[in-house]
């Protein structure tokens, strides 16, 4: 191939039959050379053994994901314009998916956008950002810069971005961790912004805490999920397992529940998720401190009419797989026990290593050991505005399901 002053890495079979299947990601061992020396965080092609072109890649000795595919197009060179255009496409497909949510979503979601390790969430005016390869990082002004211009463009004002990246993985990449309004041109006084947000998301008001919330300070994924839940919650009594600030409680609670008890272990959460009721006027719901675990076993038969399941995800690694379905298991099969006949479920997991078939699995299996029949009416995802990209599994990661207790 004719050279574009890009190192040249040459990979083994095996991550050329990935690359091809669409996956974004060769690892150390697959890499058989890279000439000359590429300095870690720069583009670089990727050939077969023959020297045919595969992709151009970002290279980084420094993490075990020693490439990361962000172009399989030779002419296509890696500069502002690239990250222009990825950014455009990006915003256009949320302006095409979204509708009224546009202005409190997902803006980027890593290699989904072909922007690896990069997420970007819109709170309204404000943009919190995760950035988790080098690649991006050290291209990051110009590509925040673009995107504030990008949305100012289509008539949405942005005062500032906040990064969060205050997460270990950095450090695999060879990056600091840190928090923080990143100073920009088009953005002077974002410093000076409050770091408590309010966001309407489903014509709730929430308070989100972008300094300190868990990952970007609120998740959106399950935006569209809660309307599902709220469409069955009128006059029932709701039982939101591991509520965290409150969405989905909120969202049974406002489409006329009859009472909603939202339950988390962090007194810090349901204070929020106490402040985001108050902030609603809703009188129907309580909030109460507890261990899911240890709460559902000591719960009355009958006492409520839908329960939710919205747990963290029991397990970030393939080595703890087996425990986390134990995990889900449990709280499943405790729900399934305690609802009455004609009672709903509406549970999920938010961990791509416990995929769709391992989890019906597990909920076949729970329903078995409880004695219980399960109609389903709905099977969901997370939200477009986290696309699932073919080829890339780890981006179909939530497995939403309600059903009904026969």
């Amino acid at each position: 191939m004719k050279s574009r002053g890009y190192s040249i890495a040459v990979v083994s079979r095996r991550a050329e039959q990935s690359i091809a299947g669409g996956h974004p990601w060769v690892y150390d061992s697959e890499v058989q050379s890279i000439q000359p020396a590429c300095a870690d965080g720069m583009p670089c092609d990727v050939v077969n053994s023959a020297g045919k072109y595969i992709a151009t890649a970002f290279y980084n000795s420094s993490s075990k994901i020693r490439l990361r595919i962000i172009s399989t197009n030779v002419n296509e060179p890696v500069d502002a314009a690239f990250f222009e255009r990825r950014l455009r496409r990006a915003v256009d497909y949320r302006r095409s998916v979204m509708g009224e949510q546009f202005s409190c979503c997902r803006l980027v979601f890593g290699d989904a956008d072909g922007l690896p390790g990069l997420t970007v969430d819109r709170f309204g005016d404000v943009l919190v950002t995760q950035t988790l390869s080098l690649g991006i990082e050290l291209h990051k002004q110009e590509i925040f810069s673009s995107l504030v211009a990008i949305l100012r463009e289509m008539g949405e004002d942005i005062r500032g971005v906040y990064e969060r990246n205050d997460v270990s993985v950095r450090r695999l990449e060879g990056m600091e961790q840190g928090v923080g309004w990143l100073p920009m041109d088009c953005t002077p006084d974002a410093a000076a912004l409050p770091t408590d947000v309010i966001i309407t998301e489903n014509g709730i008001k929430y308070h989100v805490d972008i300094a300190n919330g868990q990952k970007t300070g609120f998740f959106l994924d399950q935006k569209f999920n809660r309307q599902a839940v709220a469409r069955i919650a009128k006059g029932k009594r709701v039982l939101d397992c591991f509520t965290h600030t409150g969405s989905f409680a909120l969202n049974a609670a406002r489409a006329g529940a009859e009472s909603v008890t939202a339950v988390d272990i962090s007194e810090d959460a349901l204070s929020t998720a106490r402040a985001n009721a108050a902030l609603n006027g809703l009188d129907n719901v309580d909030f109460l401190c507890a261990n899911v675990f240890d709460l559902l076993p000591t719960l009355k038969k009958g006492a409520y009419d839908l329960i939710i399941l919205d747990p963290p995800a029991f397990t970030k690694s393939r080595a703890t797989i087996e425990n986390a379905i134990k995990g889900y298991k449990e709280i499943n099969l405790r729900a399934m026990k305690l609802l009455a006949g004609g009672g709903w479920l509406a549970t999920c997991s938010c961990s791509h290593f416990v995929t769709d078939t391992l989890f019906c699995d597990m909920l076949r299996s729970a329903a078995a050991d409880a004695g219980v029949r399960l109609r389903q009416a709905e099977a969901r995802q997370q939200a477009a505005d986290h696309p699932i990209a073919w080829g890339i599994p780890e981006t179909a990661y939530l497995k939403f399901y309600i059903f009904q207790k026969m």
